[in-house]
């Protein structure tokens, strides 16, 4: 493996605007742990990505879709939030060049996949990124999960794409380690499913490559793994991610309680 790949990370992408607003309801400073680890996370980085490819949680599609507009609209797929947060705007231009870079990477490894020249920014793209990278001046490509969430696959959609790590390009998993709607709208987990999920998230992604991506291809047989994932969307970004890590050993690199329950970041490279 060459050792100076461009890292690759799995991020928490919070709960729709949530780093935009005025909290009334709950505790105002919930999300800012958050927030200032995404804010700050760039500055960990060897240097400026070259372009961010992303997979949200947000975007399933029965055959892999590739976001090839050079200028992507913003998708405001949340519901219920104050007026101004369906004003944000995130104007970073898309990349039809790399978009057809990764549908041919994909081909190669024998997955199917299709370029979408109109699909936009969905809200587990653009309201990360916006912390993150506020000056919206490095070119995005979103990539959709594979609507039958198989996590081997999106383990081999990460193998597929690992190759643009070698050209500074950031592989970003944009989801939510926990995703149980219920506990959360609750506050608070009784009976520690996020914990428990977490201590095994943690022990997969540091553990050997090959062990990894076996104990992450059966996820489902994990301590808690249903109550803290009733539908594993918010779980498969992790899987393109570590799939794009070759040898490395991944690390946790942010972990907080929001809403009762436990989430984690985890980086590899």
């Amino acid at each position: 493996m060459k050792n100076d790949l461009y890292p690759v990370i799995f991020i928490p992408h919070g709960g729709g605007p949530c780093f935009f607003m005025d909290w009334t309801r709950g505790p105002a400073n919930t999300w800012d742990k958050m927030a200032s680890w995404l804010e700050n996370f760039p500055r960990s980085l060897p240097q400026k990505p070259r372009a961010i490819v992303i997979f949200s949680a947000h975007w399933e599609t029965d055959i892999i879709r590739i976001n090839s507009h050079p200028n992507p609209a913003l998708i405001y797929d949340y519901y219920g939030f104050p007026e101004h947060t369906y004003q944000l705007s995130y104007p970073a231009p898309g990349s039809p060049a790399l978009a057809e870079r990764i549908k041919n990477l994909l081909s190669a490894a024998n997955i199917a996949s299709e370029l979408d020249p109109e699909h936009g920014f969905d809200h587990g793209t653009f309201i990360p990124l916006k912390v993150m990278f506020p000056d919206a001046d490095i070119p995005v490509v979103q990539v959709s999960l594979q609507a039958g969430l198989d996590p081997k696959l999106h383990l081999q959609m990460g193998a597929a794409l690992a190759s643009l790590r070698e050209d500074n390009i950031l592989l970003l998993g944009s989801g939510m380690s926990f995703h149980n709607m219920q506990i959360l709208m609750q506050g608070h987990d009784p009976q520690n499913h996020s914990e428990h999920f977490n201590q095994w998230l943690n022990q997969s992604c540091t553990a050997t490559p090959s062990e990894r991506n076996q104990r992450l291809s059966r996820w489902q047989a994990a301590p808690s793994a249903l109550a803290c994932h009733p539908r594993e969307e918010h779980l498969l970004p992790l899987m393109v991610i570590a799939g794009s890590a070759h040898d490395e050993v991944g690390k946790n690199v942010f972990t907080d309680k929001v809403m009762g329950a436990t989430v984690s970041a985890y980086q590899f490279g």
